[in-house]
């Protein structure tokens, strides 16, 4: 239904930013939802935040006042712009999108891509 590549990952410094890309195989206009989530090795993985349809964004705790997730409409692909990162942000960071058909709602999920930060 739809697939997602992830860029932007690497190894940065604490204090420093980092801006994650999701390419989208379809209009994003389409995607009912999509969203960032991330998570460290031994523990569940986690929201880090959403955007929907509308516009309307969540983010969690953790990372309200760093990190700020957009979109371009025109190159169907989502962002995520972190700034301030913290050691603690360390984790795969996966691309979500929610699509919904006939009633049901179909998770997708980018291959991942691997945010690092050095203490």
């Amino acid at each position: 239904q739809v697939q997602l590549v992830e860029s932007g990952g690497g190894l940065v410094q604490a204090g420093g930013s980092l801006r994650l890309s999701c390419a989208a195989s379809r209009s994003i206009l389409s995607i009912n939802t999509m969203g960032w989530y991330r998570q460290a090795p031994g523990k569940q993985r986690e929201l880090v935040a959403t955007i929907a349809w509308g516009g309307n964004t969540n983010y969690a705790d953790s990372v309200k006042g760093r990190f700020t997730i957009s979109r371009d409409n025109a190159k169907n692909t989502v962002y995520l712009q972190m700034n301030s990162l913290k050691p603690e942000d360390t984790a795969v960071y996966y691309c979500n999108a929610v699509l919904v058909v006939n009633f049901r709602f179909n998770d997708y999920w980018g291959q991942g891509t691997q945010v690092t930060v050095a203490s």
